[in-house]
């Protein structure tokens, strides 16, 4: 029974993560399909370029949520602490390769879209331990306006995590097996943004222009263009 229960843990964590708020928030709000605009993923980085701020906040709150319910839910009906990392697990991968997201490309092949899953990976760490969302966010913040690029601010996230799980599983304050949970997220996430990351060595990543990043870019390229 408590496989069975286990089971049912993750499959109600991918279902939670494949909800695609950002697409259902972006339509609702625009008529826009999220898939057709810049990266066409449905998280709040994209949310914000097709709908606004504040949508691409709302889709990232109920991002992050989906992890977390995913944990709570694995919690609440199966005892087993492995179940309740698996199921966020779960959930990011809902979020990244949404059944309810799936169309086929002009070969004919069967493809599931959906976000890079930053914010279900943050999610699934608070549920796991409700203390690091603060952490997470204060991190990511910084990294958001600091460095100004979302795939490496996504990135990020994972690491964090990891960092903070080791600490504190080195502490035993946290199941070691929490670390692993920062591990396979950091790998989903790091396999998602593949498209960023070659962008990001070829040096043409986007960049945010209301970060210090973006400002001392755009300060270079003003000098640039009264010196011609």
């Amino acid at each position: 029974m408590q496989i069975l229960m286990g089971v049912i843990a993750v499959i109600i964590g991918y279902l939670l993560g494949a909800i695609p708020f950002g697409y259902l928030i972006v339509k609702i709000k625009t008529g826009k399909d999220i898939r057709t605009v810049e990266s066409g993923r449905t998280g709040g980085t994209n949310a914000v370029r097709a709908a606004g701020f504040l949508a691409g906040l709302l889709t990232a709150i109920l991002d992050i949520l989906k992890g977390a319910i995913a944990v709570w839910v694995a919690q609440a009906i199966n005892p087993n602490h492995v179940i309740s990392v698996i199921a966020p697990i779960g959930a990011i991968l809902g979020h990244n390769y949404s059944i309810f997201m799936a169309e086929r490309d002009e070969t004919g092949k069967l493809k599931f879209r959906g976000g890079a899953g930053g914010a279900p990976a943050l999610g699934g760490a608070m549920g796991l331990w409700l203390p690091m969302f603060p952490l997470v966010f204060s991190a990511g913040f910084f990294i958001w306006f600091t460095v100004g690029i979302a795939s490496i601010t996504t990135m990020a996230i994972g690491l964090v995590v990891i960092i903070i799980f080791v600490i504190r599983a080195s502490l035993d304050l946290q199941p070691s097996v929490d670390i692993w949970y920062g591990v396979i997220a950091e790998l989903l996430l790091i396999w998602a943004l593949r498209p960023n990351i070659k962008k990001l060595l070829a040096g043409n990543e986007r960049v945010i222009k209301y970060s210090l990043n973006g400002w001392l870019r755009a300060r270079k390229e003003a000098r640039k263009s009264s010196q011609k």
